[in-house]
């Protein structure tokens, strides 16, 4: 027995098919008698039977003042397969022109970068949040140590989570105060001091996986994480000259 799964493929919703399988076995046929054959109510069974007259597979006439809806031959779905054939070969030759230019557009978009902002001091954390979670389990940052003190707690800072994570951190830093003593390192963080006089820094930025999170500490505080391997490496690179160039202050 043929259902209105049956339809399906030729294109025909479930309920379109429910409403045409009616009207074929019932004739011309009032509203109200195919909603109910159809087991469809009858409010839907009008939209159903608008549908199939657009497809072609229905009709209406009038019969002692009484609006009656009839099917149209099967062999109709014969001719709209062949049209969705036509429009499907047509829709490929479309796209066989196009596609040189949507993978363009595609290879494009994946170049770019993805840029997420954050405001506030919950920001921050979300991004601190984000760089603990380095596959890489490397950090370079360069960063204020007064400033980064003066916006978050000991705390806040989470040096024993990234401890525990076993991530290691390369810094440069600047501190009014001078350089950090050997207690207030770790083996998992190796850094090196700038003069702040020389070398002013109010930000903390930090380069992890292909990731540039850039936060000011100074001001309102706002933050940025750039998801860019090109633009990370370069920045890795700038970091590198300048651990080297450090070195003289140590």
């Amino acid at each position: 027995m043929i259902t209105s799964k049956d339809l399906e493929r030729f294109g025909l919703a479930e309920k379109e098919g429910k409403v045409y399988l009616a009207a074929l076995e019932l004739g011309p046929a009032t509203a109200t008698q195919i909603a109910k054959k159809a087991g469809v109510n009858r409010a839907t069974t009008y939209v159903e039977i608008e549908s199939l007259m657009k497809m072609g597979l229905a009709s209406t006439f009038e019969k002692n003042k009484t609006t009656l809806f009839a099917a149209e031959s099967p062999a109709i779905l014969k001719r709209i397969l062949s049209r969705r054939e036509e429009q499907l070969k047509a829709g490929m030759l479309s796209l066989e022109n196009m596609l040189p230019e949507l993978i363009k557009m595609h290879e494009y978009a994946e170049e770019k970068p993805k840029v997420q902002y954050y405001e506030g001091k919950e920001g921050l954390l979300a991004i601190q949040e984000d760089f603990l979670k380095t596959k890489d389990k490397r950090i370079e940052e360069i960063y204020s140590s007064d400033d980064l003190s003066n916006v978050f707690t000991r705390e806040e800072l989470k040096s024993s989570k990234r401890k525990q994570r076993k991530i290691l951190v390369h810094a440069l830093y600047t501190r009014k105060a001078g350089k950090f003593s050997a207690v207030d390192t770790s083996s998992l963080s190796e850094s090196r001091i700038v003069p702040f006089e020389s070398f002013p820094v109010h930000s903390d930025i930090l380069l992890y996986d292909n990731k540039v999170a850039i936060i000011s500490l100074k001001g309102k505080l706002i933050g940025t994480i750039i998801n860019h391997k090109e633009i990370t490496n370069t920045l890795r690179s700038l970091f590198n000259l300048a651990w080297e160039a450090a070195e003289k202050y140590q």
